[in-house]
């Protein structure tokens, strides 16, 4: 397998958006306020979701068509190209709200 096998991407979106949730865990949303660390890595994590999703070829997206692939990769491009204006709240909503949902949505990918 190739780091462009789609089998591969989708273990790793499952997986990244994973490793977020799990940053979150047990934590209030006001966190992201205080700990620079954690905001700058759910950044880069949900960030990853999205570039991995970009390695999704069309039939294996059909696989899975509750995932939201649009909204994946515009949230990438919003967080890479608008780095300087992440809303926090945002953020933590994508996290706690969406990622787990994801995750869900992966399991046996």
């Amino acid at each position: 397998m190739t780091r462009r096998d789609p089998a591969v991407a989708l273990r790793q979106m499952r997986d990244f958006a994973a490793e977020a949730v799990e940053l979150t865990f047990a934590k209030p949303r006001s966190v992201l306020e205080t700990d620079r660390t954690l905001f700058l890595a759910l950044t880069r994590l949900v960030e990853l979701v999205g570039e991995a999703s970009t390695r999704v070829d069309d039939e294996s997206r059909a696989r899975f068509p509750a995932v939201p692939w649009r909204a994946i990769k515009e949230t990438r491009n919003r967080l890479i190209h608008a780095y300087d204006d992440i809303d926090p709240g945002v953020l933590w909503q994508i996290v706690t709200v969406d990622l787990p949902e994801l995750v869900q949505e992966l399991e046996g990918a």
